[in-house]
């Protein structure tokens, strides 16, 4: 039980001046603005908002100055704020096959239709210091010029740098068709893709309004994997590579556009465009053995989260495939198998919570653990003078 401190209050009180002192650092440096962590921190503001459960760049870089940089706090400060958000409607399903492509590409062929487009990466840096970055004033296209020089082909930037979380984030998107065609439809074709299953007509549940219960379909897994800690899903995810599930996968297709959301008024009867969001979306391939009713074939693991979440998203893929063992017939063996272990402990807010909940006052709780410690010593104690009386029967008969 927790039990009340009094006379506190002109120390939380102190304790909040002196957080907003820390937040703010020297006062000497100019304060970095909402609109700076939106544009020039994107991939932050991403996992904010994915794990926040709330797209809205704006408010996720608020939450991240807010929060000093800390991510997990940020992503509880937006995900308590969303719980204020009335609920307008649902919107149809995000048709990502028509997406304004930033990035898209395959590890499983070469060449696809739509063509494969690098966009902007980490994967081909060479994680090298850029000490010019500490230089001020930043000239518009260095960048472009760092990537000519090492031989790499880049796109012109525009100036000033384009937010990748910005309205117009269609900008730095390509002009190519309007429907890309998904590669694992290439497979599919040759029926050596499992065919997906096909939706409920009832509609999935939603985990922002009801809790998570076991057995969980595949669309609640979901759910709770997208808002799911980027940490915990990469490491069950590594661990799926490691050989604790028997997988070897490989990345079909990473594709990062913005796509349209589109709503179905009441007053209407029809789906109209209400804007447009940015995700990162991964399909999984992974070697399936077959059953006694089904051949040998791919099957998938799926990922989609909002920005450019790669890494989460990939993860994400991997956890999923993991979860399907009872689907697919293959027996559980590892912990990223078990549905209740991994998304029971998937989310960081909870788990935040739960561990940091032990800086509470838990003094009567401690109080009684010492009070029945300290018997057990006495108890102990008088049990080993017990065992040491040369006139014990017991140790006379062991003898």
């Amino acid at each position: 039980m927790y039990v009340a401190v009094k006379g506190g209050a002109a120390a939380i009180e102190s304790s909040w001046q002196l957080l907003e002192k820390q937040r703010r650092g020297d006062i000497t440096i100019a304060e970095l603005s909402v609109a700076q962590i939106r544009s020039q921190l994107t991939l932050a503001v991403d996992r904010v908002m994915s794990e926040g459960s709330l797209y809205d760049p704006e408010l996720a870089a608020l939450a991240i100055k807010q929060a000093s940089g800390d991510l997990m706090e940020a992503i509880f400060l937006l995900r308590a704020y969303r719980t204020t958000l009335p609920r307008l409607g649902y919107s149809e399903p995000l048709d990502t096959a028509r997406i304004a492509l930033v990035r898209r590409i395959s590890a499983t062929f070469k060449e696809v239709p739509g063509g494969q487009l690098l966009g902007p990466t980490y994967d081909y840096t060479q994680r090298l210091l850029d000490f010019a970055l500490l230089a001020e004033g930043e000239t518009c296209g260095q960048a472009d010029a760092g990537a000519m020089a090492q031989g790499l082909s880049a796109r012109p930037s525009p100036c000033p740098p384009v937010s990748m979380n910005a309205p117009d984030v269609q900008a730095c998107a390509t002009s190519g068709p309007a429907t890309v065609p998904r590669i694992n439809d290439l497979l599919a074709r040759e029926g050596l893709l499992e065919t997906p299953q096909p939706f409920d007509a009832a509609p999935p549940g939603d985990l922002t309004r009801d809790p998570l219960m076991f057995p969980a379909d595949r669309a609640l897994r979901l759910q709770a994997l997208a808002r799911g800690d980027e940490g915990w899903l990469l490491a069950m995810g590594y661990s799926t590579q490691r050989g604790y599930a028997n997988s070897h996968p490989f990345a079909g297709e990473i594709r990062r556009g913005t796509v349209s959301v589109e709503l179905v008024p009441d007053e209407l009867g029809f789906a109209i465009d209400i804007g447009n969001l940015e995700v990162t979306e991964c399909q999984m391939i992974n070697q399936f053995n077959g059953s006694r009713e089904v051949p040998p074939q791919f099957t998938q693991g799926y990922g989609l989260a909002f920005g450019g979440a790669e890494r989460k998203t990939m993860a994400m893929a991997l956890v999923d495939r993991a979860l399907r063992a009872d689907e697919l017939g293959e027996p559980r063996v590892a912990p990223a198998q078990d549905e209740e272990f991994v998304l029971s402990h998937a989310d960081n807010v909870e788990a935040s919570g739960f561990v940091q909940h032990l800086k509470l006052p838990h003094y009567v709780d401690f109080q009684a653990e010492l009070e029945l410690v300290r018997r057990l010593r006495q108890a102990h104690a008088k049990a080993a003078q017990g065992n040491a009386n040369p006139f014990n029967p017991t140790q006379q008969e062991a003898a």
